[in-house]
């Protein structure tokens, strides 16, 4: 972890990082308050909040660790950004959680709806691109796909079926916008992640009588 720490560009990814962990939680409670479903995760979330009585964010901070401490079997290795998402995303979300309403108008449900997904998009691709260390819930579908030698694809969808239909039977909420987000948040990201990538170290700075490169 101490050397993923290092390089020129350690501030600015430091701050990609927290921003996208923070608009992760953003968009997060954003389908929340939209209240037409929300991402596979959080159905199991919500399910577990409703059972135990604990705010949304605080399931998915205990979530957070316990599919961390599955790792250990895996042999992932965390990175400050894995660490910070399991505490940033949950703490964001009851932030917003608690200073906004939900809306009554189905068209601002919509709305929010649409924010929601290209918020996470957004944040997805900038947590990511700084290369800090994945989620624990990515972290525990690489280490499966490692462990099993299975495809990414169906390891991904076994996990996801089962967190949604864990939760649906917790009480969680499975709607249109749990479908919405599905099929979209891949090919959202997909554009947004190579122009949100940030390489560990600067390329070096010529000096200043160096030639100007041909063409």
């Amino acid at each position: 972890m101490i050397d993923a720490l290092s390089g020129r560009r350690m501030p600015r990814r430091l701050v990609q990082l927290y921003v996208g962990l923070a608009l992760y939680g953003v968009s997060i409670a954003a389908l929340v308050l939209a209240d037409l479903g929300v991402m596979p995760w959080d159905v199991l979330h919500q399910g577990l909040a409703r059972l135990l009585g604990w705010s949304l964010g605080t399931v998915i901070i205990a979530v957070g660790v316990l599919v961390l401490l599955a790792w250990i079997p895996l042999r992932e290795r965390p990175g400050i950004g894995t660490v910070s998402n399991v505490v940033v995303v949950g703490l964001v979300a009851d932030a917003v959680l608690a200073v906004v309403d939900p809306p009554s108008s189905l068209v601002l449900r919509i709305a929010l709806v649409a924010v929601g997904i290209l918020c996470n998009a957004v944040a997805t691709a900038a947590y990511v691109g700084v290369r800090l260390g994945p989620g624990p819930r990515d972290g525990l579908m690489t280490g499966l796909v490692r462990r099993t030698g299975r495809k990414v694809g169906p390891v991904r969808t076994s996990i996801e079926v089962l967190v949604v239909v864990s939760g649906w039977l917790l009480g969680g909420t499975v709607g249109i916008a749990t479908v919405l987000y599905a099929l979209a948040i891949g090919p959202l990201v997909q554009p947004l992640l190579p122009r949100l990538t940030v390489s560990p170290a600067a390329p070096p700075t010529p000096p200043a009588d160096a030639p100007a490169p041909a063409g």
